[in-house]
């Protein structure tokens, strides 16, 4: 799963370098920070126990990912007024760039490093997980800021 979110985030990165338009001098805006979307529903009676991993492994790893300039910023929304089919939480990850193969596997194997889990402990927290809650897609953006 990991190997194929990565795989999909690199192909989203190859096209998105192609799909940016070359903005003349005149253009008010210029490209921002990537925003990744997740899209999270939870099983009714489980948003305690979704939010305790957010706050302890989610949100230590995110921590680490910003301190190490990877990411410039997350947040968790939630769906104040969800209708059926719509997400409970959003979660968004912010950052500038795209790691290449090199420098992902570099990342891989310092986050591992500092989750201090294998593969096996990640999967399987993971399907943990997955008995109440789904991830029902996601979305990558593009912030546009105003040129100073």
């Amino acid at each position: 799963m990991l190997t194929l979110r990565k795989a999909a985030i690199l192909a989203a990165s190859i096209s998105l370098a192609y799909a940016t338009p070359v903005l003349a001098d005149d253009y008010p805006v210029e490209p921002g920070d990537y925003v990744s979307i997740g899209m999270i529903s939870i099983e009714d009676g489980h948003d305690l126990e979704y939010m305790n991993y957010l706050s302890g492994l989610w949100r230590r790893n995110q921590d680490y990912a910003k301190a190490q300039g990877w990411i410039t910023s997350y947040e968790i929304l939630t769906n104040e007024n969800r209708r059926a089919g719509e997400p409970d939480v959003y979660l968004v990850t912010r950052f500038k760039e795209f790691a290449n193969t090199a420098e992902d596997k570099r990342r891989s194997d310092l986050m591992q490093a500092q989750m201090k889990m294998t593969d096996a402990e990640m999967q399987a927290a993971s399907a943990g997980r997955a008995k109440y809650r789904t991830q029902m897609g996601s979305q990558l953006l593009r912030a546009w800021v105003w040129k100073k």
